[in-house]
């Protein structure tokens, strides 16, 4: 039996996730809620309608599977949490909650490290309603006072990375904003709130792409919106005139991967470290950019800021001619080459953020490719990806 809030004790997450948004009583005893499919909710009496009284008005609005998932992630998020939207995309929470937050005339900053989709909606359809992006190094610090307008509305930061993995300074990028009123937002799905909360270091919105970890399988798009008490009301209100709903099937599959999110990282935590200090050691590998290793230029706001890391990373190769790298594409087998990352698979794509990188310039020396370590066994995956390894070495020839 669910307890009162009140005299609820206070629970560690691994348990809160677990336990929050259940309710067995008006579940009927089922552990999980039900899928509710609906879009009409009616009103015993014309005084109901009239008042719009009930729990739910419309389906767009909310249902009992909605609401369970809502409360799971608002306590994920922590205390600083007002509420949670959810959004049928990640890109889809990201546009909501700019569109919640800007108007015509404003100026947005954003980081350059950012996710490509979210640069394209900012010089594409914000620029086209009147509204000014421009981009800073993610390392800026409160260096990003000098970029700051008298029309900035909002800062956008990705923390970190999710090519290039530059780790910004959060805590003094929101106190430069909020000494002049100006929104943060930060897209935290690397390390989703259980290893971050972003949240409790002045961020106002806090988004991610559940179709990553919170679902935790590759099997539904979705996204989440949470925001603290500055931010909340605009973010609802932008939801509702948004007209922006998830798919009932796709938020029961995002609460139960929500169930699990705790084992799940902690296994893609613990292999992905393993992995970037074996390709560390690699002949072949120039460079591991995983803000968890030592070696890493963000490890020291890592370490302070975050408690975990997932399973996402990127390393640099040394100088080869394409060939090579497709070669190495081509013959690993348990690294699958797709896009996106968060589910119990391993994957590898290469990636180049030269033609779209602004504010600051991206060398890095050699190819590059982005690895999510998924959750096969450790010793597999090293065997795989070493014969990729010979294969590109194959390929280039002998060094010069």
């Amino acid at each position: 039996m669910t307890l009162p809030k009140d005299s609820a004790p206070a629970l560690r997450v691994e348990t809160a996730l677990v336990t929050s948004g259940r309710d067995t009583v008006a579940q009927k005893g089922f552990v999980n809620p039900p899928v509710v499919r609906g879009s009409t909710v009616l009103y015993p009496t014309a005084e109901d309608l009239h008042a719009h009284r009930g729990e739910f008005q419309y389906g767009r609005h909310g249902t009992p599977t909605t609401k369970a998932l809502r409360e799971a992630l608002q306590t994920l998020e922590g205390p600083r949490c007002a509420g949670v939207g959810l959004a049928p995309s990640g890109v889809s929470a990201i546009t909501t909650a700019l569109l919640a937050v800007l108007k015509a005339g404003d100026h947005l900053l954003v980081c350059d490290n950012a996710y490509r989709p979210t640069r394209l909606f900012c010089d594409g359809m914000l620029k086209r309603y009147g509204i000014e992006t421009s981009y800073f190094d993610p390392l800026i610090g409160d260096g990003i006072t000098a970029h700051l307008r008298p029309n900035t509305r909002a800062v956008m930061v990705e923390a970190p990375g999710s090519q290039s993995f530059e780790m910004p300074d959060i805590p003094a990028i929101a106190a430069a904003a909020h000494a002049r009123d100006i929104l943060v937002l930060d897209d935290n799905t690397w390390a989703t709130p259980l290893f971050h909360r972003s949240l409790d270091q002045g961020v106002d919105i806090s988004i991610q792409a559940a179709t990553k970890y919170i679902g935790g399988h590759s099997d539904i798009m979705f996204g989440t919106i949470a925001a603290n008490e500055t931010a909340w009301p605009l973010v609802a209100d932008g939801i509702r005139q948004l007209g922006v709903c998830a798919g009932p099937d796709d938020v029961f599959l995002a609460l139960r991967g929500l169930r699990t999110l705790a084992v799940r990282l902690a296994h893609h935590q613990r292999a992905g470290l393993e992995m970037a200090r074996w390709l560390a050691a690699r002949p072949e590998v120039a460079e591991v950019r995983h803000p968890g290793l030592e070696t890493s230029p963000g490890h020291a706001i890592w370490k302070r800021d975050f408690t975990g890391a997932s399973g996402l990373f990127s390393i640099v190769l040394r100088p080869a001619p394409q060939a090579a790298v497709d070669a190495l594409l081509d013959t690993v087998k348990l690294f699958g080459m797709g896009y996106s990352w968060g589910g119990f698979e391993s994957l590898v794509i290469p990636f180049d953020c030269t033609s779209y990188r602004t504010a600051t310039r991206w060398a890095p020396g050699g190819p590059t490719l982005r690895l999510h370590i998924g959750l096969e066994d450790l010793d597999d995956l090293k065997a795989d990806f070493a014969r990729g390894l010979d294969a590109f070495n194959a390929a280039r020839g002998p060094a010069k």
